[in-house]
């Protein structure tokens, strides 16, 4: 186990990741674990494969390639990102924003740049989308994944607040999800 990572005294034996993330049908119709905050972020993530709108030709001039160029680059360094942060977070992994019982808190690696390194590359991987295909859709795609994600985070601190006392100087000291952002940072 990592030394800047503390697990709570009721945690889980190691095991996958993918394990022990408590979906439930009760959760989907009642929201008891967050589950609606996960339904709106993969909607919008989804809503991503959308065509753009409007088409830039219909603007009356070709995107520009550096544009569409550098959006591409943005949305590949957002899937690097990601899988940093998914792999560093490990066991502790969950896609709700109620943590799993006696999860880790990992506080290094791509958690030491911020608090919600995951929700970061997935705004990323959006504005790259965005950028690469010249659409105000998907702009407003990306606004929508701010606030989904703002808020869920918020959510989820409250659990890690509970958890780990801990959490309140590391949250004082790291960015949350966007650095000088008024929604996407907050700090204690």
């Amino acid at each position: 186990m990592d030394p800047t990572s503390t697990r709570s005294p009721k945690s889980p034996p190691e095991g996958s990741a993918f394990g022990g993330w408590g979906l439930s049908w009760g959760g989907w119709l009642d929201n008891r674990r967050g589950e609606w905050w996960l339904l709106a972020q993969l909607a919008l993530i989804a809503a991503h494969l959308l065509l753009p709108w409007p088409a830039p030709g219909g603007w009356g001039y070709a995107w520009p390639l550096p544009l569409a160029a550098a959006g591409l680059v943005m949305f590949v360094l957002g899937l690097l990102l990601a899988a940093q942060a998914f792999w560093r977070l490990g066991p502790s992994l969950t896609p709700l924003p109620d943590p799993k019982p006696g999860a880790a808190l990992i506080t290094s690696g791509a958690y030491g740049r911020c608090r919600h390194p995951l929700y970061q590359a997935i705004l990323i991987c959006s504005l790259g989308v965005a950028l690469a295909l010249g659409s105000l859709l998907h702009l407003a795609l990306l606004l929508g994944l701010c606030a989904v994600l703002g808020g869920k985070a918020r959510r989820e601190e409250r659990q890690l607040l509970a958890l780990h006392p801990e959490y309140s100087a590391y949250r004082a000291a790291t960015a949350a999800i966007v650095p000088g952002l008024p929604w996407l940072d907050w700090r204690a």
